[in-house]
């Protein structure tokens, strides 16, 4: 698996770069917002690595927070790549977060490929999940991510873990975890 990629960049379009690994030529799909943050010509990007019976592709993102919300869109039945590449392309990640919050079907219809049917059934598979989109550096956010992950391995449930998480005050991952715990036996 090709988790990912630095190389020269022999060809640059919106939604793909050729990268040049040592004489080797990848063909990399990018989102809009990755193609727009490429300014140099050597670059490295964090890759999801898709195999399929007759293809292999290599969609690749600038930013790790993308890569976690197409990994994470993506898993959802009836979002394909070229979806989830869609999805990126129209929000940040940041944004994407706060959409599925809001629980906000008219913005996630802007994406191309995206129907009403589709937009709600995204909505309900992501509802209560949180994605790690707002803290570029990932400190505080992957804690959050992690301990919602924890606590919903114990059995409680991504709504319930979500609401909870919001109230807490620690910023490190067991932190979090022990204070949600504690809530949650109330």
């Amino acid at each position: 698996m090709i988790v990912g990629i630095e190389g020269t960049i022999e060809k640059k379009e919106p939604t793909g770069v050729h990268l040049n690994v040592n004489g080797l030529i990848y063909e990399v799909f990018v989102s809009l917002n990755c193609s727009a943050q490429i300014t140099k010509n050597n670059i490295k990007l964090y890759t999801t690595h898709i195999i399929k019976e007759d293809s292999q592709t290599l969609y690749g993102f600038y930013d790790l927070n993308e890569k976690k919300l197409f990994d994470t869109v993506i898993k959802i039945n009836g979002v394909g790549p070229k979806v989830a590449l869609a999805i990126c392309s129209t929000f940040t990640p940041s944004t994407f977060a706060q959409i599925v919050s809001a629980n906000d079907v008219t913005m996630l219809k802007r994406v191309p490929g995206i129907g009403p049917k589709q937009a709600s059934r995204i909505l309900v598979e992501l509802s209560g999940f949180i994605i790690d989109g707002t803290d570029e550096n990932g400190s505080s956010n992957s804690n959050t991510l992690e301990a919602a992950l924890a606590l919903e391995s114990l059995g409680f449930k991504k709504e319930l873990v979500a609401k909870v998480l919001t109230s807490c005050t620690a910023t490190d991952t067991s932190g979090l975890v022990k204070e949600a715990l504690k809530k949650l036996q109330k």
